[in-house]
């Protein structure tokens, strides 16, 4: 992958995989990242990872995270994804060293943002995030993590701490030929708001989610 550094111009037809494009320094409330510009060819997404100190090679902590504007940007309790964004990058902070890839294009677990608001009608109906999917004859989860893997081998990391809740995660970076050295809880207490949905991704969708067996009271 070679860097670029400017306006991106329009894709060469032999253009594929992904490249970096920029590199700069960006304060957060958080702390100090760099954010390092990727554009991913095969799929025309625009994709960001925010690295925190010298990062190394081997375990290092590491939150693959799929683009929610509704969580991330406007505080919806129907997910915990904001509470999970903000978690990771002040974990990433105290450590010194890690990174957070931002992975757009995986809104509503890859569906869209339209297609997630309609899904979100549906759960308000009574179906769960499964049912609801599948209603609008979509898939549960359309998420690809293989541009996260090659961010990772860009930025040299051979093995991470994945802070996830998602086994498929984990799996999808096995298979992309970077490590897991160890699996992070990214664990949210849940709210009235969003209990359902997340017994609904341990029971149908296997993510680990131990803190909702102390939750019974919540409906």
């Amino acid at each position: 992958m070679t860097e670029k550094i400017g306006v991106l111009g329009k894709k060469p037809p032999q253009c594929t995989g992904v490249e970096r494009v920029v590199n700069v320094s960006l304060p957060t409330v958080y702390g100090n990242f760099q954010a390092v510009g990727y554009l991913d060819h095969d799929r025309g997404d625009e994709q960001v990872a925010l690295v925190y100190g010298e990062i190394g090679t081997d375990d290092v902590l590491t939150r693959l995270h799929s683009e929610c504007l509704t969580g991330d940007a406007f505080g919806s309790q129907h997910c915990e994804c904001g509470d999970q964004l903000a978690s990771a990058l002040r974990a990433v902070a105290a450590e010194g060293r890690g990174i957070v890839v931002y992975l757009r294009g995986h809104e509503g677990r890859g569906i869209g943002l339209l297609a997630k608001l309609r899904a979100m009608a549906l759960q308000a109906e009574g179906l769960d995030t499964v049912e609801a999917n599948l209603a609008l004859g979509l898939p549960v989860d359309a998420r690809d993590y293989g541009v996260a893997a090659e961010i990772l081998h860009d930025l040299g990391v051979n093995s991470v701490r994945l802070m996830s809740n998602n086994p498929r995660k984990r799996e999808a970076l096995l298979r992309h030929g970077i490590q897991v050295a160890e699996t992070v809880p990214l664990l949210i207490p849940p709210s009235e708001n969003n209990i359902t949905y997340l017994r609904t991704k341990r029971e149908r969708m296997d993510h680990h989610l131990p803190h909702l067996d102390a939750m019974a009271h919540l409906s």
